[in-house]
C-alpha cells in the first residue's frame, strides 16, 4: 500500500484555507498512485483550538469542512483532524479525532484516548476522551490509527508511564499490521531525536511499520517543526519529511521505502529555523506585514534583527536606535552596521532631551532621594513609548528582544524593553543567543563582531556591565535550566554543580521574584522543553522558598 504524509501548515480557525491545503495535498498524492493520505491532529481547524471548540458554529464548521473535503477527494482514502461531537458523561461537548475519508464520505472516525494536561498541554480542559478503539481495513492491511499523545504511553520506552491504558498496545493486540499516528507535535531542541527513538520501539517491539505525521508552522507561542517519520519494522527510518517546511512524502509499506528529506540536525540549525518560523507565522497570521524593533548595539536585538529579516524579508523590518546619555559610540556604530549588513531600514530618536524632562518634572518628588535603579527604568520605558508609538502609527508589530536568562531573574524593565507583541528569543539563554549568532555570521558577518565580542550591557548608568548584577551568563544559564526546566532545588544545584549556595539562592529568588513581570510580558516563541508562559505556570503571590 502507497502512503503519502501530507505535512501541511495550519491556521486556527481557516477552515477555508485548511482545507484548500487539504485537497490540493490530496489530488497531488492521488496523481502520485497514492490509496492513502494523512493529514496532522485538528488539520481542519488548525491545533491547538484551546476553548473555541466550544463555540457550537466551530464544531460545526469542522464537520461541513470534513464533508465538503470527502466530496472533492474521491479517489484516495483521506485521514484528517477534526473536532466531533461527544455523547459521553464526562461535561465536555467535543472530541479530538481523527476522519477517515472514502469515497466521498466520512467512513471511520476513531478519537483520541490519551489528553495531555502538562506543560502547554490542556486537553483535559476541552475533550472528552475517546473510550475504545478499532482497526479499519484498507489496502488489505489492518490499520491502527491513533492521534498524537495515543503513542506516547509506552512502557518499553518511558521509564514511568503517565496513563494506564496504551492505545497503540490495544490496537496492536487486535491484529494491527501498520501504525498510524496523525499529530500535533511542537518542537523543543532535541525533541525530533526523542520522537524518532520512541516511534523506533514501537515499531521493533511490534514488528510493524509506523508512520508520523506532524504538523509544521507556528501558532502563537508553540513551534512545529513537521520532521514527520515513518519507521520500518527494524526500527529504521525508511521516510523522512523536511523539517520547519510544508511537505508531502510518499512511502509503501510492502517494498518498505519512502522519500527521505535532508534537514539540519545541528541544535543551532534546528533553534534558529524555528525562530524564523515563529516569527513569521505568528507576524502574518496576526494580521501584519511589517515589524519594529529596538536596536541597542547589543546582541540580543542583533540576532531579533537577523531572525525578523530573515522571517519576513528586510524590506519588512525597521530598527529604531535610541541612543541615550550613557550610549556609547561603538553601540551605535553596531546598531548602524547591523542594519546596513541585513539591508533594513535604521532610523535613529535620541532620548537625551526627553529623558532630561522626565528627570526636570520629577525632581520634586525625588528630591533628597539618591539615584538608583528608577532612573535607568525611566530610560527603558522612554524607548518602550517610543517603540509603541511608531508600532502604532505605522501599523508594524513591536518585537521584544529579550533573551530567556534576563527574563528569568527580572534583568528588564516592565512597559520598557518588555514592550512589545511578540517576544522572539524569551525562550533563548544567553549563551545560547551567542551560539545563534555565531551560527547566523556562519558565512559571512551579518551581525558586527564587536557585537559579539563587547560584554554585555545595558548602557543605563555609566560603565554598566551585566555582570555587576547577575552571575556569568554560562553559570546563570546552568542554574535556570535546573530550578526552571529540571525543577531541581537550590540545595541540589550547589551540590552537583558545585557552585556557591549562596549564589543559587540569589539566582533562584531573582526567578520567584520576577513571575509577576513573566506574566504581563509578551507571548514568546517556544523552543525549549519548558518556556516561560502558559506551560510553566505558577503563582505570584506565594512564599516560594521552603
Amino acid at each position: 500500500m502507497r502512503i503519502a504524509l501530507g505535512q501541511i501548515n495550519t491556521t486556527i480557525g481557516d477552515f477555508a484555507g485548511n482545507s484548500a491545503k487539504i485537497i490540493e495535498y490530496a489530488q497531488r498524492a492521488r496523481s502520485g498512485g497514492v490509496e492513502l493520505i494523512l493529514f496532522p491532529e485538528l488539520s481542519i481547524c488548525g491545533y491547538p483550538p484551546r476553548d473555541l471548540v466550544e463555540q457550537r458554529w466551530f464544531v460545526e464548521r469542522n464537520r461541513e469542512a470534513a464533508e465538503a473535503i470527502a466530496r472533492q477527494t474521491q479517489g484516495i482514502a483521506v485521514v484528517v483532524g477534526v473536532v466531533t461531537p461527544a455523547n459521553t458523561g464526562t461535561g465536555k461537548s467535543v472530541l479530538n479525532s481523527a476522519a477517515l475519508l472514502r469515497d466521498g464520505r466520512i467512513a471511520f472516525t476513531q478519537s483520541k484516548r490519551l489528553l495531555p494536561t502538562y506543560d502547554v498541554f490542556d486537553e483535559m480542559r476541552n475533550f472528552a476522551p475517546a473510550d475504545s478503539q478499532h482497526l479499519f481495513t484498507l489496502g488489505g492491511k489492518q490499520v491502527g490509527l491513533t492521534i498524537c499523545e495515543d503513542a506516547w504511553n509506552d512502557k518499553n520506552f518511558w521509564d514511568r508511564r503517565l496513563y494506564g491504558v496504551d492505545p497503540v498496545e490495544d490496537l496492536m493486540r487486535a491484529g494491527g499490521q501498520v501504525l498510524l499516528n496523525i499529530s500535533a507535535s511542537p518542537f523543543f531542541l532535541c525533541k525530533r531525536e526523542l520522537r524518532r527513538n520512541m516511534l523506533a520501539t514501537l515499531a521493533r517491539q511490534y514488528n510493524v511499520p509506523v508512520a508520523l505525521v506532524n504538523q509544521v508552522g507556528g501558532n502563537d507561542s508553540l513551534v512545529f517543526d513537521g520532521s514527520s517519520l515513518v519507521i520500518g519494522p527494524d526500527g529504521g527510518v525508511i521516510a523522512q519529511g523536511k523539517s520547519f517546511e510544508e511537505d508531502l512524502i510518499f512511502f509503501d509499506t510492502e517494498s518498505l521505502k519512502g522519500d527521505i528529506r535532508q534537514r539540519d540536525e545541528t541544535q543551532e540549525g534546528s533553534a534558529y529555523a524555528a525562530l524564523v518560523l515563529g516569527t513569521r507565522d505568528y507576524v502574518r497570521k496576526c494580521g501584519f506585514s511589517r515589524v519594529v524593533l529596538g536596536l541597542s548595539g547589543g546582541i540580543d536585538s542583533a540576532l531579533t534583527a537577523c531572525i525578523a529579516a530573515d522571517a519576513l524579508g528586510p524590506e519588512n523590518v525597521v530598527g529604531i536606535a535610541m541612543p541615550g546619555p550613557y550610549s556609547s559610540p561603538g553601540s551605535i556604530d553596531d546598531a548602524l552596521g547591523l542594519a546596513k549588513n541585513l539591508g533594513i531600514r535604521c532610523e535613529q530618536i535620541r532620548i537625551d532631551d526627553i529623558f532630561g524632562a522626565y528627570l526636570a518634572g520629577l525632581k520634586p518628588a525625588f528630591a533628597n532621594c539618591a539615584p538608583d535603579v528608577t532612573e535607568e527604568n525611566i530610560q527603558a520605558r522612554i524607548r518602550g513609548s517610543l517603540l509603541m508609538a511608531l508600532s502604532n502609527k505605522f501599523g508594524a508589530l513591536l518585537l521584544s528582544t529579550g533573551n530567556k536568562s534576563e527574563i528569568g531573574v527580572g534583568y528588564c524593565t516592565l512597559y520598557g524593553d518588555m514592550c512589545g507583541g511578540l517576544a522572539v528569543i524569551s525562550d533563548v539563554p544567553k549563551t545560547l543567543v551567542y551560539r545563534l549568532s555565531r551560527y547566523v555570521n556562519r558565512d559571512d558577518e551579518r551581525i558586527p563582531e564587536s557585537t559579539i565580542e563587547k560584554p554585555p550591557s545595558a548602557e543605563l548608568r555609566p560603565d554598566q556591565k551585566d555582570s555587576d548584577s547577575l552571575p556569568p551568563y554560562e553559570v546563570l544559564d546552568n542554574i535556570l535550566v535546573d530550578y526552571v526546566e529540571d525543577n531541581k532545588s537550590p540545595q541540589q544545584i550547589s551540590r552537583e554543580r558545585g557552585y556557591d549556595l549562596q549564589v543559587v539562592r540569589s539566582v533562584t529568588r531573582m526567578v520567584d521574584r520576577s513571575e509577576y513581570k513573566r506574566q504581563q510580558a509578551a507571548p514568546g516563541l517556544k523552543i525549549s522543553e519548558k518556556a516561560f508562559g502558559f506551560g510553566r505556570r505558577y503563582p505570584i503571590a506565594a512564599k516560594m522558598e521552603g
